[in-house]
Parts: structure tokens; C-alpha cells; sequence
């Protein structure tokens, strides 16, 4: 039996707005404080904080790049000489995996945030840092790998060639207090539809306009987020005619109050990770309509509970004309499949299980 708490180093790029980084940050601040000592080290710059934690200990590297934080990492697990390392995202998994061998007793985790094979395809930037070869000697390196999704396990195992033993299943969990929304649309109600997301190529955000531009029935389109694609988005969605029908954000901290006031969610993304806003809008009782695309879908949509996956474009836009024609979705219903499935203490628990597991291995 330890006799003093598991010391527990959380990585992470920065604390800007990133679903990798939010969950890396709630989970690290969740965690049972009796049995766990857990830090928080940014490789970034304090300035650039968005999400504002409580009762968790933060270093700030104030590096402007990852690759720029490897010496002062290794520095500080050196120095400190923590049982556990968590890091998330790709190249800070590469990064931390390659200085494992230094350090035998601690346990080194990695978090995978993407389906790397499939987002490759869309988005070769977001991994060409790291050629394959790279990536699958690093992730031989580390103790475990956490995957969000059966998808992005299945892509470790089969792409990455990663023995199925060193990876573990873990669904991203609920990090908010949504309300569930008291607004349910009417027959008379212009159906409003909402799309939160990065601006780029893989989010699909073209396919979703090309379907809005080939029904019929009146609508309101929310979009909000910010990236390079943004000029093709909005190009688009002019010449297909219905620029009065958007509504654009570019950044809020009121998601909540967006999601509420929409009827469904439209996903329109080729992969994600696990996507946690579908989450979020289901919570507060917003379905979604989503692509077929890995990256967690079937672990998050009850097909006619809280939503429904399209498998092409024709489909997609039938759903949207059936979903306007008969709007059956009880906002109970919808939030209660994910509250049962992504609950807090449910996926903290897993988290706690995985580290002590690896300690006690030793």
C-alpha cells in the first residue's frame, strides 16, 4: 500500500480555447486529491489562458512552440520525478515519448486527440511534423495509450501498428454545467440550426451549405468558430444564395446559450477525435445531424434519440426535410443518452483506475 499520494504531471500545449486541452486541464483537476498530487505544466505563454482553473497546481513553460519546450520538460520531470506523465496531441506526444527512456520510473501516457490516418487526408499539416515512422517508434516508447474513441483505438492498432494491450478506451467526459434548455420547437418555428467548430477543411463545412442549398423550408444557420477556411465557407454559402439566412461568431464563452436556442446540430466534419461539443449540445437537449465519419459518433448519437447519421449527402438532406416536417425530439431524452454515457464521475473513475493501475504495475 502507498503510503504518500501518486504524483501525477499533466502536459499540455496551453490552456487557449482546444478540446484536448480542456479535457487534459478537467481531468487533472478532477481526480481524487487524497490519492493523487497532480500538476499542470503549459508549454506555453500564461497570457494566452482561456480556461481559468481553480485547485490546480499550473507551470507555465512561456515557450511559443512545443518543440522549443523539450529541454525545460525534461528539466522539470527530471527535477520533480513524477510517478505518472500525461501529455495530449500528437506532437507533444512525440515529444515526451522520445524522453521516457531517460526516466524508468515513471510511467509515461499519451493521449491521442485525433483519427491521425484519416485526418492526414484533410489536414496533412496536423501531423507532417511527424513522418508515420516517427509517430509508431514514439508510441512504442510510452506505457499507454488513451483513445478517445473505438475508432481512433482501431486506427493505433491497425495504422500505427500499437499492440491493442498498451492502448485503453476512454471517452471524453461532460466538463460543464449546461442547463437543459426549456424551449422546444414549434410547427410555426423557422427551424435554427447551429455548427460550432474550427474553420477547416476536415470540419466538412462545405458539404453541410451544399446540403442547405437544395432544401426548401425556411431556416436560420448559426456558425461559430474561426479558421483559414473561412473565406471559402462564407464564398460558398453566397453564391448558393442564402447569406441572409447566417448567423456567424467567430468566438463566445456562451456556447450554452447558442446551443439552447438551436433545434439541431449539424455536423459536417470527416473525422474528429471525440467531438466534444456534440456532447455539449446534447446536454442542453440539442440533437445533432451528422456525416458518417470516424472519430466517436456511434458512441455518442442513439440513432433517433438524440440524432442521426447521415452516410452521403442525399441522405443528410432528407433527414434535414423529415427532421423540418416532424420535429419529435424531447430534450430530456436527448441529454440523458449522454449524461448515462460521459457523466463526470463515470469517466474520472477510468482515468483514476489507468494511473493507479500503472503505478502499482511497477
Amino acid at each position: 500500500m502507498r503510503s504518500k499520494k501518486i504524483n501525477i504531471v499533466f502536459v499540455i500545449p496551453s490552456l487557449a480555447a482546444g478540446g484536448a486541452e480542456r479535457i487534459l486541464s478537467f481531468v487533472a483537476q478532477n481526480v481524487n486529491k487524497e490519492l493523487f498530487k497532480t500538476t499542470l505544466l503549459v508549454t506555453g505563454y500564461q497570457k494566452d489562458t482561456v480556461y481559468h482553473l481553480t485547485d490546480l497546481e499550473i507551470v507555465y513553460l512561456n515557450k511559443p512552440r512545443v518543440l522549443k519546450s523539450f529541454f525545460s520538460i525534461f528539466s522539470y520531470i527530471k527535477k520533480n520525478k513524477p510517478d505518472v506523465v500525461v501529455s495530449s496531441i500528437v506532437h507533444l506526444n512525440v515529444l515526451i515519448a522520445f524522453m521516457s527512456p531517460f526516466f524508468s520510473n515513471t510511467k509515461f501516457v499519451a493521449r491521442e486527440a485525433n483519427v491521425l490516418s484519416v485526418l492526414n487526408k484533410y489536414n496533412p499539416s496536423s501531423s507532417i511534423f511527424f513522418s508515420k515512422r516517427v509517430i509508431n517508434l514514439a508510441y512504442k516508447l510510452v506505457d499507454c495509450i488513451i483513445c478517445q474513441s473505438t475508432d481512433m483505438q482501431q486506427d493505433m492498432v491497425t495504422y500505427f501498428h500499437v499492440k491493442k494491450s498498451k492502448t485503453v478506451l476512454i471517452n471524453n467526459p461532460i466538463t460543464n454545467n449546461f442547463n437543459l434548455k426549456t424551449r422546444t420547437k414549434s410547427e410555426q418555428d423557422t427551424i435554427r440550426f447551429i455548427t460550432i467548430g474550427r474553420l477547416s477543411k476536415e470540419k466538412g463545412h462545405l458539404r453541410i451549405i451544399e446540403a442547405l442549398s437544395q432544401v426548401d423550408f425556411p431556416f436560420k444557420y448559426t456558425i461559430i468558430g474561426n479558421g483559414k477556411e473561412k473565406e471559402t465557407i462564407f464564398e460558398s454559402i453566397k453564391q448558393n444564395g442564402f447569406m441572409d439566412k447566417i448567423e456567424y461568431v467567430a468566438f463566445t464563452k456562451e456556447v450554452d446559450t447558442y446551443l439552447a436556442k438551436s433545434d439541431l446540430f449539424l455536423q459536417g466534419s470527416f473525422v474528429e477525435g471525440f467531438p466534444n461539443v456534440l456532447i455539449e449540445s446534447c446536454v442542453v437537449g440539442t440533437p445533432i445531424l451528422a456525416f458518417r465519419a470516424p472519430g466517436g459518433l456511434d458512441e455518442i448519437i442513439e440513432i433517433g434519440e438524440n440524432g442521426y447519421i447521415a452516410e452521403t449527402t442525399e441522405e443528410f438532406i432528407n433527414y434535414l426535410n423529415n427532421i423540418n416536417k416532424s420535429y419529435d425530439f424531447n430534450p430530456e431524452t436527448v441529454s440523458q443518452v449522454v449524461k448515462q454515457r460521459f457523466s463526470k464521475d463515470k469517466i474520472i473513475s477510468k482515468y483514476e483506475s489507468l494511473f493507479l493501475n500503472l503505478v502499482n504495475s511497477n
